[in-house]
């Protein structure tokens, strides 16, 4: 069986990969669609896919092959996608904390990380959502995709083959902790720059001054000073 499976359709990516597993196939396999009719994202969110427009792509890796904590784990996909958007399309790739992709102001991608246990080994599963040549977005409003924010069209096979390449070679090599929380940092969507935050449904402008090392996203706040908030517990407008 080959490493990186193709599905003309399927529910979840994250879901489907378990089906494929097997301990003796089981170094860089991956699994992608195009049509992806139940995808999830991070907390019980959804992720849409517009039919042979966009990317659902999971992978799963053995916990051991990382020598970084799992709280970087995320970080440390954030960072790998990012380097290869900015790669492939020649343009400026931010972070969003915690875990979305933005160019030119608007989302194109989305990571859920899931941990499983599987015969007693621990492994991760790495989901990506990535909007690829769609152009309606309709409703949502913060979406964009590859072609509408850099004008780049791709085909989305070679897309593909190119993005599981480039995680293969670099997403589990060892990098210190101490650089990927740097890059991520150097990369955040807003970081320095006076922005509007909703907090239990109240507004108040403030600014984003960095993530640390247990995922905390800390914000000078212009009515409540400087404080860290975990996912969820604040969002950013914009």
């Amino acid at each position: 069986m080959s490493a990186l499976v193709f599905l003309e359709k399927c529910t979840s990516t994250n879901d489907e990969i378990l089906k494929h597993f097997t301990l003796k196939q089981s170094a860089n396999l991956a699994l992608y669609t195009f049509n992806q009719t139940q995808g999830r994202g991070q907390y019980g969110n959804n992720w849409n896919l517009s039919v042979n427009q966009n990317l659902a792509f999971s992978m799963i890796l053995s916990a051991d092959r990382f020598v970084i904590r799992d709280q970087f784990i995320n970080f440390r996909t954030a960072e790998v996608l990012a380097n290869f958007l900015a790669i492939m399309t020649k343009s400026p790739v931010e972070i969003k904390w915690p875990n979305d992709l933005i160019i030119n102001n608007k989302k194109v991608a989305g990571i859920l990380i899931e941990k499983k246990n599987i015969n007693g080994i621990s492994y991760f599963i790495i989901g990506i959502g990535l909007n690829i040549l769609q152009v309606d977005f309709q409703e949502l409003s913060k979406a964009g995709s590859l072609f509408t924010q850099t004008g780049k069209k791709f085909e989305l096979h070679n897309f593909t083959e190119k993005l599981y390449s480039y995680l293969v070679e670099n997403l589990a090599k060892n990098v210190s902790e101490e650089n990927i929380l740097k890059e991520i940092n150097q990369r955040l969507f807003k970081k320095d720059k006076v922005s509007v935050f909703s907090q239990n449904g109240m507004r108040q402008n403030g600014i984003i001054k960095n993530v640390d090392e247990e995922g905390f996203l800390w914000v000078d706040l212009e009515n409540d000073g400087l404080k860290k908030f975990y996912h969820k517990e604040i969002e950013l407008l914009y």
